[in-house]
């Protein structure tokens, strides 16, 4: 391997050489952003040499996420929390909440160069501005690791669970626990704004009709925009529309919405569905034990934000360990495997 020169780190760096030697043999008369830019140059190029100690947040590290009022997105975001909390000091992991239903609005917030940051870990909803932000960013020099969801095209760095095997493995257990039945199945999910939806869908409807029962038809897909309250109204419509409806996959969230509209069918008419949905919180939790909802997937957060946090420090040179690119594992809960199980968080 070539060995990586005064010059390499000066360019890298975008200062002169008499800068890095100053820097990197801790004689003083450097600004500290200007410090900061050799001493991460220096890493990234696998610098041999000693390399001065961080000081106390010199890696800025930025998590974007949406929806904090969602278990599951609060759930990712405690994880970061502790993660942040164990990492050295001279690392800080910076979260921000952005509104998802003003794209433009997310994407000029990934391109704010005032806001200063090494790297970005990011929820990207599917949308040209926000893909062409991410663009710039890279071009700056910023790590970008997309976790949860990602953009169409991506060029970087996607943590997350293999969404369309997802998919694929609920369709598996639907066509399997409705086999005594006949009857139309209903999807619900956010929108088409993020990729990972459009996946589990796919996949679920790929297997339904590769594999699946022909006594079983997949009948719709409703979007309740992860809102509790218009995912129980798109859903009740559908249960309107398909008399014969036997099964339900949730591939988004608002479990509470979809629990509230298949409580009611329980009660008032006596009808039970096959109810798969994702991620396992205290919701779904008490929807399994009571029986309401047959199956849970989970995609595991706490995994999804260490490995999204060890990517960027790995790319950085921060951090000098194999860091998988292997999708995350997703988990799969019923009444008989959940016990006495309680999710991190």
């Amino acid at each position: 391997m070539k060995k990586t020169r005064l010059v390499d780190i000066a360019a890298a760096a975008g200062v002169g050489i008499a800068t890095v030697e100053r820097v990197l043999n801790e004689r003083g008369g450097v600004k500290p952003h200007t410090a900061e830019k050799v001493v991460l140059a220096a890493k990234r190029l696998g610098y041999k040499g000693v390399i001065p100690n961080l000081y106390r947040g010199t890696i800025r590290i930025e998590v974007i996420l949406v929806r904090p009022e969602s278990p599951f997105f609060s759930r990712l975001n405690r994880a970061f929390e502790r993660i942040a909390a164990s990492l050295d000091s001279s690392i800080t992991v910076h979260r921000t909440f952005v509104e998802e239903n003003d794209p433009e609005k997310f994407a000029a917030h990934i391109s704010n160069s005032a806001i200063r940051r090494h790297a970005l870990i990011v929820v990207a909803l599917d949308h040209p501005k926000i893909r062409e932000s991410l663009d710039q960013a890279r071009s700056a020099g910023i790590e970008v690791v997309q976790i949860v969801s990602y953009a169409e095209g991506r060029d970087d760095v996607f943590v997350g669970i293999d969404n369309y095997a997802a998919g694929r493995t609920a369709g598996f257990y639907m066509s399997r626990m409705l086999r005594p039945l006949a009857g139309s199945i209903v999807a619900v999910c956010h929108s088409w704004a993020y990729q990972i939806h459009k996946e589990r869908i796919r996949g679920f409807s790929d297997y339904l009709a590769a594999c699946g029962n022909p006594a079983h038809r997949f009948s719709e897909v409703v979007f309740g925009f992860d809102d509790d309250v218009r995912s129980a109204e798109t859903l009740t419509q559908a249960l309107r529309r398909g008399t014969d409806v036997v099964g339900v996959y949730n591939a988004g969230g608002a479990n509470l919405g979809v629990g509230s509209v298949l409580q009611r069918y329980r009660q008032q008419e006596k009808r039970d569905f096959v109810w798969i949905a994702h991620e396992l919180n205290d919701e779904t939790r008490r929807f399994i034990v009571s029986g309401l909802m047959t199956l849970v997937l989970d995609q595991a957060p706490e995994t999804q934000a260490r490995r999204a946090l060890d990517t960027v420090l790995s790319r950085m040179g921060v951090i000098d360990v194999p860091v998988s690119r292997d999708p995350v594992p997703f988990l799969t809960y019923t009444a008989e495997n959940i016990g006495h199980f309680s999710p991190p968080g």
